[in-house]
């Protein structure tokens, strides 16, 4: 079987949206018999798969966005490209977080059609220049890829709107899909082209490259990797119905770092990733890590801010002071409230208007006081639905102005046109408030750059006939539905689909003390001036190279088939234990112990049925008929259930109940661990469970004569999880002075007695085989959660004392989990089915031996099976 992906970009896409050369692919790593992952050579001949790290050399920071922050125009006369950069982009500006001397490359499309002849000398000119590496896409490729996928169907979704109605939104099509893919492709190819992929950093910039990861890094194992979006990500909810949900979670999970503007869009892309993969989170001092196939994938939480020398440097300009003593002189006696929004349906503009109007119906007095300058920005995108949004903004500002407006004054003024920053900053410089009334934003940086400009300079000042030693002050009214809201703590939130509660919001900010707005105005300005755009690259780029720092301490190789492709990283000592090691081993061995876990181990967790099937029995039986063998089922189970099911198996030891219980074979009695006795606290926990269980649906309490189980597979995944950490807290603090143990497991939180575990019985049984002269030199030991590392860890500290002790050669030891995790085992075995044709192999090749009369006996060995 392949290890990595072999299907093609037009296999992906299956529409030959484009013909283009392919990237070199490297060759698929493999498993040997021994389970070792073998170094494979790529196809130039280059081994990428070393251990070691590279070596110092100069190191990149290659910045990816769909556009590249350039301006092209083309001479008319000449025919010649001119190009020029473009300060605006926060992709630009974000080098100033970097130290000196870095080189950084950006790569990304023109905003213009270059034709095809004209390419090579274009990218040649840029990269020079600018270091910008153009992805020329063919133009029907690009408004499938853009104005098709990206804005007409993933921004929508992205920003809460479903495809109800194909009037206000398009619904999913695969052709543009594929285009998405292909394009995704492309821009992955012109990063190949200039990464040196052992030292260069990938940030790789919003919504319209989500699929990039994937392709890079299935050329590049180890390419340190990040991902920042730009935008909301979505609930759950709104997000499941995107029909390649799986393959864009997946993508976004190929990198090593992704970044959100606040905390509520992380914990959707959680969310999604718990509900619909099977993902689970935790947070490590201070950082949240979503292990996936032996990665972390780390989440940073931090909003961009603006630049700092771009908003002085306009402040400075003599144009903005020049517009500041004309904006003064127009609006005289007025207080300007200023809106500088795109022209886009999810900015909230028109109902921003209607709060104008509520608050001039409800305020007779400020009618003629207060002024909204709405600054409409191009909009970035096509279709109906902008135009409807246009079209309702001119009409109520037209009836706003004919209601309250008089001669001399109109209470709504639209400038709609593209305005340069210089004049925005003077406005912003001259409003006493500033609203931001989108329904659905992902950052917004208006306020941050309108706190900068309230702020003011000397020379401004000057222009204006402030006091450069006066007081500033600033309001802002702000959406609670936009990224920079949670930042901006001294800013009055509103709901923006509440007209009333927006006037009154404007109503506060308006006649607010001057004092209070100065306070609120000194607190956002530490934080803005603070918290700048340099800051916030220069936090994501320390943390990506935190998360990158294991890259060369495992070993690495791909998995999976076209966008299911995924890294699988696991520690050096960390392998897949094959039949043909184990067998070796086990073929010259004479006395063998076996520890088994059960419920996720020979048992599939997911199945319905928790009873052994015939097969499990049978190999069972054939395991425990060795005299060689010494098999132990070591469970959480109850002890009625586990003799019941395992009464077939005469020579089978069982330990139930993790230890509390447990006999050497059907005919032995079971033996009552002497730690527990008193079990009074069994009162205290359960009326505490029964409460969750009635709070949570699918929940359900086991009881056991030694502990008490709370299970939450079957509840919903947030709240079950939600609920059990809740629960863990909670019964930590009422068993705190009882002799008991609060641990949480898979689906499960678990009240047992102290020093109860699963390692004991590991100890227990290898202690009492080397005291009765038959010290086992062959120990396997299976099991598949937290509860089955006390026996990982048992069965090697055990070999290590007792055996040096008693002078017996140490035994060779397989401790294994399932699953692909982090575990004291040396070895994994990917699931159940595994597990069961690895201890059919073990019983096929033994040689079988009757153990009494005519029955089959089996190697003597430890087999010990967890729960």
């Amino acid at each position: 079987m392949f290890s990595r992906s072999c299907i093609s970009l037009l296999e992906l896409s299956s529409g030959d949206v484009l013909n283009f050369p392919q990237t070199p692919r490297n060759l698929p790593r493999v498993m040997t018999p021994e389970g070792v992952i073998p170094d494979v050579k790529s196809s130039d001949g280059v081994d990428e798969d070393i251990s070691v790290p590279p070596s110092e050399i100069c190191e990149k920071k290659i910045i990816v966005a769909h556009f590249l922050p350039l301006h092209a125009q083309k001479d008319a006369k000449s025919g010649k490209w001119y190009f020029s950069l473009d300060e605006d982009p926060v992709l630009l500006q974000l080098k100033d977080g970097f130290p000196s001397g870095t080189v950084v490359i950006y790569v990304g499309s023109l905003k213009v059609d270059i034709d095809a002849s004209e390419q090579e000398e274009v990218s040649q000119k840029l990269l020079e220049e600018f270091n910008c590496v153009p992805t020329f896409l063919p133009s029907e490729l690009h408004k499938k890829y853009y104005h098709g996928f990206c804005k007409q169907f993933l921004w929508p979704l992205f920003h809460y709107m479903l495809p109800m109605c194909p009037d206000h939104s398009n619904r999913f099509e695969r052709q543009l899909w594929q285009a998405y893919v292909s394009a995704n492709k492309m821009y992955a190819d012109k990063v190949m082209e200039v990464i040196n992929p052992e030292n260069d950093i990938v940030w790789v910039h919003d919504y319209h490259l989500m699929l990039l990861p994937t392709f890079l890094r299935r050329r590049f194992t180890r390419v340190k990797l990040g991902f920042f979006l730009h935008s909301p990500f979505p609930s759950s909810e709104i997000y499941r119905t995107l029909p390649v949900r799986d393959e864009i979670l997946r993508a976004l999970l190929n990198v090593d770092l992704i970044g959100f503007h606040t905390f509520d869009y992380a914990r959707h892309f959680l969310s999604c990733c718990s509900r619909m993969l099977g993902l689970e989170y935790e947070s490590k001092r201070g950082y949240i890590g979503l292990e996936y196939f032996g990665r972390t994938v780390y989440i940073k939480i931090l909003p961009v801010g603006i630049h700092m020398g771009q908003l002085e440097s306009a402040l400075n300009h003599p144009s903005c002071s020049m517009k500041a003593k004309e904006i003064q002189e127009q609006f005289k006696g007025k207080k300007i409230i200023v809106g500088a929004d795109d022209m886009d349906i999810f900015k909230g503009i028109s109902l921003k208007l209607m709060a104008m109007e509520q608050l001039l119906m409800q305020h007779p007095e400020m009618r003629g006081k207060v002024v909204l300058v709405q600054i409409l920005n191009p909009a970035r995108s096509t279709g109906k639905d902008v135009q409807e949004a246009k079209r309702e903004t001119y009409s109520v500002t037209r009836r706003i102005n004919r209601v309250f407006g008089f001669p001399g004054y109109e209470p709504v003024v639209l400038i709609d046109r593209s305005v340069p920053f210089y004049e925005k900053a003077a406005y912003y410089s001259l409003a006493e408030c500033c609203i931001i009334n989108a329904v659905r934003d992902g950052m917004n940086l208006v306020p941050y750059k309108y706190i900068i400009c309230r702020q003011g300079n000397q020379k401004l000042d000057k222009a204006i006939g402030v006091a450069s030693d006066s007081p500033r002050t600033s309001t802002l009214v702000v959406s609670e539905f936009i990224g920079c809201s949670p930042s901006l703590s001294g800013a009055i939130r509103v709901n923006p689909w509440n007209i009333e509660a927006v006037a009154d919001a404007l109503n506060v900010a308006l006649t607010m003390p001057d004092l209070e707005k100065q306070l609120r105005h000194e607190k956002h300005f530490r934080y803005v001036s603070s918290h700048d755009v340099a800051y916030w690259s220069r936090s994501f780029v320390q943390d990506l190279e935190r998360a990158c720092k294991d890259h060369y301490r495992k070993r690495c190789w791909g998995i999976g088939f076209g966008l299911n492709f995924r890294i699988l990283s696991l520690s050096p000592s960390f392998r897949k234990l094959s039949i043909d090691h184990i067998l070796s081993a086990y073929k010259r061995t004479n006395r063998r112990a076996i520890f088994l876990d059960y419920d996720g181990t020979i048992m599939p967790e997911s199945s319905i049925v928790k009873t052994p099937s015939p097969e499990v029995i049978s190999v069972l039986k054939n395991l425990c008929s060795d005299p060689k063998n010494t098999v132990f089922i070591v469970s959480g189970r109850g002890q009625n259930s586990l003799s019941e099911w395992f009464a077939q198996c005469e020579n089978l030891g069982i330990a139930a109940e993790h230890g509390y219980f447990m006999r050497w074979n059907s005919t032995s009695s079971w033996e009552t661990s002497s730690l527990a006795i008193d079990l009074d606290w069994k009162q205290i926990a359960e009326p505490v469970m029964k409460l969750y269980t009635e709070a949570t649906d699918g929940s359900y309490i086991e009881s056991k004569e030694s502990a008490l189980v709370w299970h939450h597979l079957d509840a919903d995944p947030d709240f079950g999880s939600c609920q059990a950490m809740e629960l863990l807290d909670h019964l930590e603090n009422v068993l705190a002075n009882e002799p008991v143990v609060v641990k949480r497991g898979q689906h499960i939180v678990e009240v047992k007695p102290q020093g109860v575990t699963k390692g004991l019985v590991a100890q227990k049984v290898l202690s009492t085989m080397i005291g009765n002269g038959n010290a086992p030199d062959f120990v396997l030991c299976i099991g598949d959660d937290r509860s089955d590392e006390d026996m990982f860890e048992s069965i090697s500290s055990t070999s290590c004392t007792t055996y040096s002790s008693s002078q017996v050669a140490a035994p060779e030891i397989f401790a294994c989990t399932v699953g692909q995790k982090p575990s004291k085992a040396r070895y994994y075995l990917d699931d159940t089915a595994d597990v069961v044709t690895l201890l059919k192999g073990l019983t096929t090749d033994s040689s079988l031996k009757p153990r009494c009369g005519g029955e089959i006996q089996v190697p003597f060995e430890n087999i010990i099976l967890d729960e």
